[in-house]
């Protein structure tokens, strides 16, 4: 099979005023990043008159180290459903360059379902994530410049929330030393840098409604502490304004294309652990309001994306969930039946059964928020008849085979069918699990045994003194956007499969107020990852023709 960026190549795209003009989307409203790129207006949102189509949320079982599809298969699922006569719109977040030249590669799809182009998507696109960077790292500038110029506000340098942050794994920023070289230069402290895609800046712009709302939001970012004891926010800087400008046409959702011509809005990319995950609820509520079926994603598997989406993101953007479609794949039943990573492409129906175990437990929990819920196994060239047949005739819920990657929306037909027929035949009940006038100890609790399937929560002494805090400033009530391992649904990555019963440890919070949300910290997550040894950056070339290779 070709590359994915041979296929990309291969592909015939059409002028994105064309894409624009089916969606009927005015031609004033775009503005153009050459003839296959445009940003949105995002004032056009309002225009639309609130209509809805039909919102399905595409998530996963736990997944291999290497991800099981989840991106390929909402942009299959999209191209098939307006393959089989309805109006689809795939919305997805944007890649960060961080996967792009390290282990998993972009966030653009592959095989024959992708979203093109896919080189300007995976690089530097239309400049969303250089924005938010450089907005995040104003803040930063600022704060250092306030402290060396009298510190009237009285911030503690020992307690200075915010870091720098970089579009880049590079482990050495992790942790620095800061304002060497002299008085002229401010006053050494520890700090460190965090991904774009962490940054507190991005779940904002995720989630605002309007520019408006945006420098509201980043005007409630808190930054630091001041020695009064007393929070400090970006609003106390002054300087929520000139954030928010630097997030002017980041906030325009990116109109582009799939490899079949379907419509997607490629928006936002904020972290699925230490945020919530999705794409921005404006490019989201845009197309629902441009299409009958819109198909979008939550990061990571369903126990962190499902979950806060449908406990945090559609409360928030006031969102219905019809159908849930949750990914599984050969190769992930085998790793939750204890097969190793290195054996995975052998057949064992056994470790295929036992592995069930961690579908069944992301399909309890899905049914939890009454949705209804269609299983998409995503099929590898490994996977055997035998294999293919047990995972069909075990499951839960309707099961269907995703041939997506192999063979674009053709082998999608069949599970754009099975959404469309759910949609049509079981009304959804969605609701949200956790109650959102329960105190941050209530709300972890609900998550953590009903959706973690743990028996006992515990919190350290950090965690103790960080949540005093929280409930003396008013955040006692807050949305809670749990952190942990996405290779679990425990907070242990060893824990495979269904683990039950075990010790849930919250070890610290962080206040994301711009955001909406408390975050509660449990166990070690990475907010700078780090290149391995041989980085998917060694793979990428260009010729003197500005043809790029090794990109996937």
């Amino acid at each position: 099979m070709l590359s994915d960026i041979e296929i990309a190549k291969g592909a015939r795209l059409v002028d994105i005023r064309e894409i624009a003009k089916k969606l009927r989307i005015p031609e004033e409203k775009l503005k153009l990043y050459g003839n296959h790129i445009a940003k949105v207006d995002h004032r056009y949102l309002k225009e639309l008159n609130g209509k809805k189509g039909k919102l399905i949320l595409v998530t996963a079982i736990t997944p291999t180290p290497a991800g099981e599809g989840k991106t390929t298969t909402s942009i299959g699922l999209s191209m098939a459903l307006n393959r089989i006569g309805k109006k689809s719109i795939v919305t997805l977040r944007e890649p960060s360059l961080g996967p792009v030249f390290g282990v998993k590669g972009g966030a653009a799809g592959g095989g024959y379902s992708q979203v093109l182009p896919m080189e300007d998507i995976n690089l530097h696109f239309t400049g969303d994530i250089h924005a938010v960077t450089t907005a995040h790292n104003l803040v930063s500038a600022v704060i250092d410049a306030h402290i060396n110029h009298g510190n009237e506000l009285g911030i503690d340098i020992r307690k200075i929330y915010w870091k720098r942050a970089i579009d880049m794994n590079d482990r050495a920023l992790r942790q620095i030393v800061i304002a060497l070289g002299g008085s002229a230069n401010g006053y050494p402290r520890e700090d460190g840098f965090l991904i774009t895609a962490a940054s507190e800046i991005m779940a904002t712009l995720c989630l605002a409604s309007d520019l408006a709302d945006l420098k509201r939001r980043v005007g409630e970012i808190v930054v630091a502490q001041s020695e009064k004891k007393g929070l400090v926010r970006i609003k106390d800087l002054g300087i929520q304004g000139a954030v928010a400008a630097l997030l002017k046409d980041a906030i325009n959702p990116n109109l582009v294309q799939t490899i079949e011509n379907t419509p997607a809005f490629v928006h936002g990319g904020p972290f699925a652990n230490i945020a919530h995950g999705t794409n921005t609820l404006i490019a989201t509520k845009m197309a629902l309001g441009l299409a009958d079926y819109v198909v979008t994603e939550a990061g990571f598997a369903a126990d962190l994306g499902a979950q806060k989406f449908l406990d945090f993101v559609a409360p928030t953007g006031n969102l219905t969930v019809d159908t849930v479609v949750l990914v599984a794949s050969i190769r992930a039943l085998k790793y939750h039946g204890g097969v190793a990573k290195d054996e995975l492409s052998k057949e064992n129906v056994e470790a295929v059964i036992k592995g069930m175990e961690n579908l069944k437990v992301h399909v309890e929990n899905l049914q939890k928020y009454g949705v209804p819920i269609v299983v998409a196994l995503n099929r590898f060239e490994t996977d055997t008849p035998a294999e293919i047949e047990v995972v069909l005739r075990e499951s839960p819920v309707k099961c269907v085979l995703n041939e997506a990657y192999a063979k674009g929306s053709e082998g999608a037909v069949e599970l754009a069918q099975a959404v469309v027929e759910t949609v049509e035949k079981i009304p959804t009940n969605y609701r949200p699990l956790v109650p959102a006038e329960l105190s941050i100890e209530e709300k972890i609790d609900i998550i953590a045994k009903q959706i973690y399937r743990a028996g006992k929560v515990i919190y350290t002494d950090t965690a103790k003194t960080k949540l005093s805090m929280l409930k003396k400033n008013g955040y006692g009530n807050y949305p809670v956007i749990i952190a942990k391992t996405q290779n679990s649904i425990s907070d242990d990555p060893k824990k495979i499969n269904a683990p039950k019963g075990y010790e849930f440890t919250v070890r610290d919070f962080q206040i994301s107020a711009g955001a909406g949300f408390v975050v509660a910290l449990a166990g070690e997550i990475m907010l700078m990852p780090g290149l391995p040894k041989v980085p998917a950056a060694v793979n990428i070339d260009i010729d003197e023709n500005g043809e790029i290779t090794g990109l996937f």
